[in-house]
C-alpha cells in the first residue's frame, strides 16, 4: 500500500498590453440602443466607442495595460493499493484535492481498476472507474475571470454581461472498458472504450486576432471514444502494427465562467478534437536478422471538426464576409468555379448551389448542425516510405546505419485543421525526402 501527498502553489502574474489595429472595428460597434458608436466623420460619440477610442492605434491611440495577480494553491492527498489473487488483479485508490484559487473547491476522488486474465484463451478483460477534479487552466486565468467587468476589455472579449466570471473547479466521472486478446504468436489485439462525463468542463477562447488564449467554462462535456491496436510480431522478417481511434468531443451550454460569449447554438456543440475515425498502419520487412529493411506507413483521417466555416441556411446566399481573402484561400473555398486567392476574396455572398471547398467537407445548405453535422476537414490518405540498414558494414564494435525516408509520397495537399482555437490553420506536411547516417561505437 502507498500513501502520499503533493502541494503546489502557482504565482500568477499577468502583464498584457492591447491595442486595436483594425480601422473598421469601432465603426462596427453599436451602443445599448443599437445605434452606431461613431458619427459620419468616424468620431466616437457613445460607449463603448468612447471607452475604446483611447486604445485604437489607427486613431493615434496607445496600448491598454492589463495587470492581474493571484496565487493558486492545490493540496492533494492519496492512498492506493494493488491486490492480486489468482487470475484477478484489483487496483484501489482514494484521492482528495483541495483547490484554492480565485474560488475554492474540495473533491473526494475514488478510483478502482479490475482485470481478469483468462489464461487458456490468452484473454485479458479490464475495467476501471475514476473520479477526477478538473481545475481551471492557469494561462490568462485572471484576464478571463475578471475581464468582462472591465469596461475596456468587455467589448474586446465579446462579453455578454459586465460581471466578473470566476471559475469553479469541475469534476469528471471517467470509465474504461478494455479487452486484450492474443492469437497464438501471430497477432495481438487490444481495444478500449472510454467514456468521460465532466461537470464544469473547460475549453479555450482566443482574444481577438492575437495568439493569446484564455480558459472558458461550459456547463458540461461528454467525451466517449474507442481506441484499438493490432500488432503482428516479427515473423520471418515481417511485422505489422495498426492503431485506430474515434472520439466525440461534445460540449454543452450555457457558459458558466470565463470571458467571451456562448456560441449561437443552444445545447451541444463539438470542438476541434472531435473526429469520427483515424488509423495508422505500419508494415515492415527486414532481410535476415541484420539485413536492410523497408517500412511503409498509411495514415487515414476522416477529418476533425473545422472552425468557423460559412454554411448556407437553405434560404439565403452564403455570407462570406466574415473570412478574409487569405482565410478563404486557406479553406479552399470557391464560388461558381472561381477560387479565392490570398489577396482576392470571393463575393461577400454566394449562392449555395455554387459554393464549396476543395479542402473542407461543408454540410449541404440547411443541414448544418453544430452537434450532429458540423463542417469537418476533408478526409485524407497519407503515405510514407522508409528504407534503411542498421549495420551497413556488418561491424561488431563499430556500426554504421543509413535511413532514407519519403514523407507524403503522393504530395497530398490537405488541411490538418482550420481556424483552430489552439493553433490556427495548418496544412499537412508536403512531400519531403530525408537521409540519415549514424555511427555507433
Amino acid at each position: 500500500m502507498k500513501v502520499g501527498g503533493t502541494y503546489q502553489q502557482t504565482f500568477l502574474d499577468e502583464d498584457n498590453r492591447f491595442g486595436i489595429v483594425d480601422p473598421t472595428f469601432l465603426d462596427s460597434l453599436t451602443d445599448s440602443s443599437g445605434n452606431s458608436c461613431v458619427d459620419s466623420s468616424g468620431n466616437p460619440i457613445a460607449p463603448p466607442c468612447t471607452t475604446l477610442a483611447p486604445y485604437d492605434l489607427t486613431r493615434s491611440g496607445s496600448l491598454f495595460p492589463f495587470n492581474g495577480h493571484t496565487d493558486v494553491k492545490l493540496l492533494s492527498l492519496y492512498a492506493q493499493d494493488a491486490i492480486t489473487k489468482g487470475n484477478w488483479s484489483v487496483n484501489l485508490g482514494l484521492r482528495g484535492d483541495f483547490y484554492n484559487g480565485l474560488t475554492s473547491h474540495n473533491e473526494a476522488e475514488p478510483r478502482v481498476g479490475i482485470a481478469y486474465n483468462i489464461k487458456k484463451t490468452n484473454t485479458v478483460l479490464r475495467a476501471s472507474y475514476a473520479r477526477l477534479m478538473e481545475t481551471p487552466f492557469n494561462e490568462n486565468l485572471v484576464l478571463s475571470s475578471t475581464g468582462c467587468a472591465d469596461p475596456v476589455l468587455n467589448p474586446l472579449l465579446a462579453c455578454i454581461s459586465n460581471a466578473a466570471t470566476p471559475f469553479s473547479p469541475g469534476w469528471r466521472n471517467e470509465f474504461h472498458i478494455g479487452l486484450q486478446q492474443a492469437a497464438g504468436r501471430y497477432l495481438v489485439f487490444s481495444g478500449e472504450y472510454v467514456w468521460k462525463y465532466t461537470h464544469n468542463a473547460y475549453d479555450f477562447g482566443v482574444f481577438g486576432a492575437t495568439p493569446l488564449t484564455f480558459p472558458i467554462e461550459w456547463n458540461n462535456s461528454k467525451i466517449p471514444g474507442v481506441a484499438g491496436r493490432i500488432s503482428v510480431p516479427n515473423i520471418h522478417g515481417f511485422s505489422a502494427l495498426v492503431v485506430f481511434s474515434s472520439v466525440a468531443a461534445r460540449f454543452f451550454t450555457p457558459q458558466l465562467g470565463g470571458a467571451g460569449a456562448a456560441p449561437d447554438v443552444i445545447g451541444a456543440f463539438r470542438i476541434d478534437h472531435d473526429e469520427k475515425f483515424n488509423q495508422t498502419t505500419h508494415l515492415q520487412y527486414q532481410i535476415g536478422k541484420q539485413g536492410p529493411w523497408i517500412g511503409f506507413n498509411w495514415r487515414y483521417d476522416s477529418g476533425l471538426v473545422a472552425g468557423a466555416v460559412p454554411v448556407g441556411d437553405g434560404v439565403n446566399p452564403v455570407d462570406l464576409s466574415a473570412l478574409s481573402p487569405d482565410q478563404q484561400f486557406q479553406a479552399g473555398l470557391f464560388c461558381n468555379g472561381v477560387r479565392a486567392t490570398p489577396t482576392v476574396g470571393l463575393p461577400s455572398s454566394c449562392a449555395a448551389s455554387q459554393y464549396g471547398s476543395t479542402l473542407i467537407s461543408i454540410p449541404a445548405a440547411g443541414t448544418e448542425n453544430d452537434d450532429h453535422n458540423p463542417p469537418r476537414i476533408a478526409p485524407r490518405h497519407l503515405f510514407d516510405l522508409s528504407v534503411g540498414d542498421d549495420n551497413l558494414f556488418r561491424g561488431d564494435k563499430y556500426k554504421w546505419n543509413l535511413q532514407l525516408t519519403a514523407i507524403n509520397l503522393t504530395n497530398k495537399v490537405a488541411l490538418y485543421n482550420f481556424l483552430s482555437t489552439f493553433t490556427g490553420t495548418h496544412y499537412v506536411t508536403p512531400r519531403a525526402f530525408t537521409a540519415q547516417v549514424g555511427f555507433s561505437f
